[in-house]
């Protein structure tokens, strides 16, 4: 029957099938079309009515004619080591056929029927040449003769060909790489040179009749021309040609990238320099270096692009020759790079972004050069001014840009600023002095004249000032000692900058750069510190945090809290004052939304930071703190509990969301503000205990509400991490309480960010907590097994997420309380409860393929044997030792998936060595002897390698053992 239905396709194709093909077909059909292609595909012989049908032009719809190439792509780039002669004869036939086809026909194909076409040939051109068909170019050459149809298809062909064998974007395998080696070499020798005359009589045939068919074969050309001969491309009636087509319109832009492609060509750097320099005098005679006079910046884009591309060879050409200490050369190399300077500084400043943009990886180069050099000349000590210049003017925003609605115009001139950042930085490593006194002249000029100078002169002058921070580097931001030049430089502008009222400056840039150039600076307000109150006036003003624009507040907000942070001693005098001033800034805003707040929540994060720091490093008393403290503090505090109160109410969810966002930004403010304590000023020691406390207690009860639960768990768990760091003791109260509630009703996501809390509490306090552990424990572990058996779909890739996540939970908190020194906490669970535990760490050793959980288990049962093991130890302990956890050791990584080449799974590996280790540390020669006499022929492990391997677990050196026993399990899976 499968017989049939094969002869049956091969004699006609499935019309009903076809009609799928249409882009615009329904779904059963376009179903019925794809099992068609997979039919046609996988059969020995179906897929030649496909050729048949090309062969002979038996379709006009262009769908049906793309899924015969396609049918046939797949047999030539799958299945063609498998065709019979006959059958690769038939594909050849076929696709010259086809070709012959095209000169006859009226119509010409659609070009993405010809690019597959194309395609083809070169898949067919790749398997066949040079042993089965040698004549392949020839034979096309041939056919296509000069149609300009038919040069088409070969043009597309031979740029197929590149893809398939040359194209460095292409990986290949070893193999792929050998055999695309053997074509070009075969290429080479045989038929380059006949494709190079082809090349250049379409270039000269179709350059006004068919400028499409010209752009194709320069772009061939370029392709083609950095593994050929270069004498077959540069020499004189080429070059001509190509000039020749600069001065095309429609030709002139691809002349330059193929031009680009002939001097990126690697070869030797004297006959670079040679070619770079005959290229650009012919371009220089032609008129092309007056760029003032081209109007059209697209091609000015390419010939940015050509220009940079000599530039670069040139100083790559002088970069071998000084190393190879050819002085003579590299001095002609470096002639030659200083003489194409000055065009470039002159596509350097062009209006157009993108050509400017062009150039700058060649100056940034060129600037590389000159830092080598042991003295500059006086032309090139101007050059880096022209660069200067270039930068300053370049780095300037245009009329055009939209602050308001950026765009991707916008976007590109950001990308832009940060390439001439790059550009400015280098120039500061070459010319330092330069760099400092160019800015220090635009930026005095501008700033005498701010009030009538346009915002982009005034944004670029602080600009520069601010760029200066990174072009001339200092430790940790101390620009302000050292080198007394560049400080007392540095230090007038920041006086300057600060004193001249440019701050008052109303648009959105100005006021950003000025606030950012503050803080890069900060350093600055510790030297002189008089100019404190104006900055903080700016910050707290109309200029800053109430600045019209949303943007410029919320930047301001994070500054402001750097400010604060850097200078709170020198503030002790204004700290109330500030914290007056920005009360309503720190106002929680309520979920109706029912005015604009004036900063985002996460905007005000930063206000609670700066004005925590504020309060805490004040000289104030203590009782002064805590009563600022609660000041902060109590409202958020009154307006949690109102709120909490409303949730359970709400009976909207989008409302009920809302409202539990509002408590936990609540939450998270109160948060932030302990970030300001540190160990040497800690909550006890300024008296904010009991408003913490106070905190504590309005937001614990926000665990057994009823709606919302995995949000207000969430910011409560938070809050709970972060005074267990602050509060230090005095918090443990608290936790039992809270651990009851988010022990309730949990599921898995709830447990694994539950167990980071308690694990933190282990760690920090130790045996100040076993009692409460002791008492946890088991209801912890507990409902940790029961979300574990949790049912879950087989596909849910989430849930199955989830539950890995918890069991590496579950097995790190184990290790945690056994590390702590409280085996008291494992052993008073009673002796099934603590069996139990203990088989669900070598079950998770052993059982799942989870490296980084199986690291840990061997970490726990390590610690375990160290704590109980040995005859000193637990009675009961050697025996469960001998009987789980020493097999434990050698099944796990004898398990196929244990995959001894992941670096995960070595470490792993690494693991089960210190156990097997510890484990003879506590048992001695009796490890040995079970081994020897008892496990180890159980997995019949011959007596050598069983000797072997325990020679090496006595070696003192815990390393040996690990780097053998990846050799012991790689032998042993053989």
């Amino acid at each position: 029957m499968a017989c049939q239905s094969a002869t049956a396709a091969a004699t006609a194709m499935d019309e009903q099938a076809l009609l799928g093909l249409n882009p615009n077909a329904d779904a059963p059909y376009r179903q019925r079309a794809m099992a068609y292609f997979e039919q046609l595909k996988e059969s020995h012989d179906a897929w030649e009515v496909c050729a048949q049908a090309l062969a002979k032009g038996l379709y006009s719809d262009d769908h049906v004619k793309f899924f015969c190439f396609q049918v046939l792509e797949h047999q030539v780039k799958f299945r063609h080591g498998g065709l019979s002669s006959g059958q690769r004869q038939l594909i050849r036939e076929t696709l010259m056929k086809w070709l012959q086809f095209q000169l006859l026909s009226a119509q010409t194909e659609k070009i993405f029927v010809r690019n597959k076409a194309a395609q083809v040939l070169a898949l067919t051109f790749v398997a066949e040449y040079p042993a089965l068909w040698p004549d392949f170019f020839f034979d096309i050459l041939a056919l296509v003769g000069s149609d300009p149809r038919g040069v088409d298809i070969y043009l597309r062909t031979l740029m197929a060909v590149d893809g398939e064998v040359v194209d460095r974007d292409v990986l290949h395998a070893p193999e792929e790489m050998q055999r695309n080696t053997l074509i070009k070499d075969a290429m080479r020798e045989q038929c380059i040179p006949n494709l190079v005359e082809s090349w250049f009589q379409i270039l000269h045939t179709y350059q006004r009749s068919h400028p499409e068919l010209t752009c194709q074969c320069l772009e061939v050309v370029g392709a083609y021309v950095s593994w050929i001969d270069l004498g077959l491309i540069a020499n004189q009636r080429f070059v001509d040609l190509l000039l020749s087509h600069m001065s095309v319109e429609e030709l002139r832009e691809e002349a330059c990238d193929c031009l680009l492609e002939i001097v990126n060509k690697g070869m030797d750097p004297v006959d670079k320099t040679k070619l770079v320099e005959s290229l650009a005098q012919v371009l220089q005679s032609a008129g092309f270096f007056y760029i003032e006079q081209e109007e059209d910046v697209d091609f000015l884009a390419k010939f940015s692009r050509l220009v940079n591309g000599m530039g670069q060879s040139l100083v790559l050409s002088w970069t071998k020759l000084a190393k190879a200490g050819s002085a003579k050369d590299a001095g002609a190399a470096l002639d030659a790079l200083e003489a194409k300077v000055t065009l470039v500084l002159r596509l350097l400043v062009h209006p157009d972004d993108d050509i400017s943009a062009n150039v700058v990886t060649f100056c940034y180069e060129y600037l590389h050069v000159l830092k080598q050099l042991p003295e500059l000349s006086d032309s090139q000590k101007s050059n880096l001014e022209a660069i200067m210049l270039a930068l300053i003017k370049k780095l300037t925003y245009d009329d055009e840009y939209n602050f308001d609605n950026e765009g991707e115009d916008e976007a590109m001139f950001v990308e832009y600023r940060k390439q001439l950042k790059m550009l400015l930085d280098r120039l500061a490593q070459v010319s330092p002095e330069l760099v400092l006194e160019s800015v220090r002249r635009v930026f005095t000029d501008t700033m005498r004249k701010w009030q009538s100078a346009p915002f982009m002169e005034v944004e670029v002058a602080i600009r520069l000032l601010y760029m200066l921070g990174e072009a001339l580097p200092a430790s940790h931001g101390a620009h302000f000692s050292g080198d007394a030049v560049k400080t007392g430089a540095l230090q007038d502008m920041m006086a300057t900058l600060v004193a001249c009222g440019v701050s008052d400056y109303r648009h959105t840039a100005v006021s950003l750069e000025f606030f950012e150039t503050v803080i890069r600076y900060d350093k600055f307000f510790i030297v002189e510190t008089q100019h404190i109150p104006n900055v903080l006036m700016a910050f707290l003003d109309q200029r800053g945090l109430r600045h019209n624009s949303p943007k410029v507040r919320s930047r301001v907000a994070y500054l402001f809290s750097r400010f604060i942070k850097t200078l709170h001693k020198h503030m002790t005098s204004f700290i109330e004052d500030i914290l007056t001033q920005i009360q309503d800034l720190l106002e929680l805003a309520p979920p109706d939304k029912t005015y604009p707040a004036p900063l985002t929540s996460d905007d005000q994060l930063f206000m609670f930071e700066a004005a925590g720091v504020l309060i805490v490093s004040g000289e104030s008393p203590v009782e002064r703190k805590q009563a600022l403290m609660r000041g902060l503090l109590a409202p958020l505090m009154d307006a949690f509990r109102l709120l909490l109160d409303k949730l359970p109410l709400e009976t909207d969810e989008e409302t009920q969301a809302t409202v539990a966002d509002c408590l936990s930004h609540a939450v998270g403010f109160v948060s932030r503000t302990s970030k300001a304590f540190s160990n040497k000023q800690t909550v006890k020691q300024c008296g904010c205990t009991e408003v913490y406390r106070e905190c504590l207690n309005t937001f614990l009860p926000a665990l057994s509400c009823p709606v919302q639960r995995g949000a207000l768990r969430g910011c409560v768990r938070s809050f709970l991490h972060r005074m267990i760091i602050c509060m230090e003791e005095e918090v443990l109260p608290f936790i039992p309480a809270a651990s009851e509630h988010m022990l309730k009703d949990c599921e898995a996501k709830d447990l694994q960010e539950f167990i980071p809390l308690i694990s933190q509490i282990t760690t920090k306090f130790k045996r100040q907590v076993s009692p409460f552990l002791q008492q946890v424990f088991m209801p912890l572990v507990l409902s940790i097994f029961e979300a574990l058996a949790r049912p879950a779909d087989a596909n849910d890739q989430a849930a199955a997420l989830e539950k890995q996540m918890l069991r590496r939970s579950y097995f790190s908190f184990i290790q945690t309380v056994a590390g702590s020194g409280m085996n008291e906490v494992l052993a008073n669970q009673g002796a099934e409860n603590m069996e139990r535990v203990v088989f669900t760490v070598i079950q998770g050793a052993v059982d799942f393929p989870d490296p980084v959980a199986q690291k840990t288990c061997f970490a726990v049962l390590a610690k375990l044997v160290e704590l109980w093991g040995g005859k000193a130890g637990m009675s009961g302990f050697s025996d469960f030792t001998y009987k789980h956890i020493v097999p434990a050791c050698f099944l796990a990584p004898l398990k196929p998936t244990f995959d001894l080449s992941d670096a995960q799974t070595v470490l792993t590996l690494s693991e089960v060595a210190v156990t097997l280790k510890t484990i003879y540390i506590k048992q001695g020669p009796e490890l040995l002897e079970f081994l020897q006499r008892d496990y180890l022929p159980s997995l019949h492990v011959c007596p050598d390698v069983a000797q072997e391997l325990c020679h090496v677990l006595q070696q003192p050196d815990a390393k040996v053992l690990k780097t053998y026993l990846k050799v012991f399990f790689q032998r042993a899976r053989l």
